[in-house]
């Protein structure tokens, strides 16, 4: 592997260890040449998926569309990025595990507002405005309706 400082191949590996909750493993290096050390993470590489987009497009599974998707619903809300993280993790280990090469887009926003109702009931109203592209009031009071329908069952 390269250095980034000096770009000369060779490297040794310095320490490793589980990262991304066991998705990766992160190695600390450090290179034989000028002693810089750096960071590299080794990752499965994983069989590509499409999803199918509302307007029938397809496009590659892009788990950083996600997560930029669920920062943006949890912003300002006591949800850390361990946990964001966590529910990238969750959402892309499930839509993995249907099994196949495509998915559709529907599906993995109803993933992701599946695990948000549980996480944070701001984030998951945030989420879903922008998801299901309300287009009135009376949309929005009927989301909030089934939410809090779905918290009163919950407590029961």
């Amino acid at each position: 592997m390269k250095c980034p400082k000096c770009h000369e191949e060779g490297s040794r590996v310095v320490d490793s260890r589980p990262a991304d909750e066991g998705h990766a493993i992160r190695r600390r290096r450090e290179c034989t040449n000028c002693g810089f050390r750096f960071t590299t993470f080794e990752r499965v590489e994983a069989t590509p998926l499409l999803v199918i987009k509302k307007n029938g497009t397809r496009e590659e599974f892009n788990r950083e569309k996600i997560l930029k998707g669920i920062v943006r619903a949890t912003e300002k809300r006591p949800v850390g990025m361990d946990q964001i993280t966590a529910i990238v993790n969750q959402v892309e280990n499930k839509v993995r595990s249907v099994g196949g090469t495509e998915v559709s887009s529907q599906l993995i926003g109803e993933y992701i507002m599946g695990i948000l109702a549980d996480v944070d009931e701001v984030a998951y109203i945030r989420f879903a405005s922008v998801y299901r592209q309300f287009k009135d009031m009376a949309a929005f009071r009927d989301e909030l309706e089934e939410l809090m329908a779905r918290d009163k069952k919950a407590r029961k």
